[in-house]
């Protein structure tokens, strides 16, 4: 897997654009991980979480869920320790969603670039991705909506594939065209409302739309 910081292809073109990707229910469907760690968590802290609540609200940063949950104060460190117990429960419970490889290679095949850019702490995100086989060409955490297109236009991204409202917010100030997928938090009608350029069931309609696409812009 590329590091983080390498560059944008210099070579890439226009009929081969970079392509990003967010991660949680986009490119793998976490629920079942992220449900388990925040059952371990409250196991852990005696505290009280809706873990099923919790995952229908994927998205934004943990501690924006954490808030919900524990006092302020205490919400950095809860982070720090949900973190801590994650790639134990969480990673090997979390499959690819339909489609997942299939786009990536998708991308590779029409000779660009894909990353994957995401609000999950970094690190992380870089196990769920190896645990399932799944090889992008670099991997920004941490980053969330309009954040995201700093990693967008570091890296020359044309296109950004998300499920949530705050991934078309991301592409629109990268400038880059918002390809939504409804299967998230969001429903298609919500995705189309909120900007999205295209609006997808899920991406087994990827490799499809991105052969159309290409020659269209080229």
């Amino acid at each position: 897997m590329a590091s983080t910081t390498e560059p944008a292809a210099e070579s890439a073109s226009a009929a081969a654009p970079t392509v990003g990707f967010d991660l949680d229910m986009t490119l793998i469907d976490s629920r079942p991980g992220i449900r388990a760690c925040y059952q371990a968590l409250a196991e852990r802290t005696g505290a009280y979480i809706d873990a099923d609540l919790a995952v229908t609200r994927l998205g934004p940063p943990l501690v924006e869920e954490l808030v919900h949950w524990f006092p302020a104060e205490q919400v950095a460190a809860m982070a720090d320790l949900y973190r801590s117990m994650y790639p134990s429960i969480a990673v090997a419970a979390s499959p690819a969603m339909p489609g997942a490889r299939e786009a990536i290679a998708a991308v590779r095949e029409a000779g660009g670039r894909a990353i994957v850019v995401t609000a999950k702490f970094e690190p992380n995100a870089k196990l769920h991705l190896e645990h399932l086989g799944i090889e992008p060409d670099a991997v920004i955490g941490d980053l969330w909506a309009e954040q995201k297109a700093e990693a967008l236009r570091e890296h020359g991204a044309g296109v950004y594939v998300g499920d949530h409202l705050g991934d078309i917010r991301g592409a629109r100030a990268a400038d880059a065209l918002s390809v939504a997928v409804a299967t998230g938090p969001c429903d298609a009608g919500e995705l189309a409302e909120a900007g999205a350029d295209v609006v997808l069931t899920d991406l087994t309609e990827f490799p499809e739309w991105l052969a159309a696409y290409l020659p269209a812009r080229a």
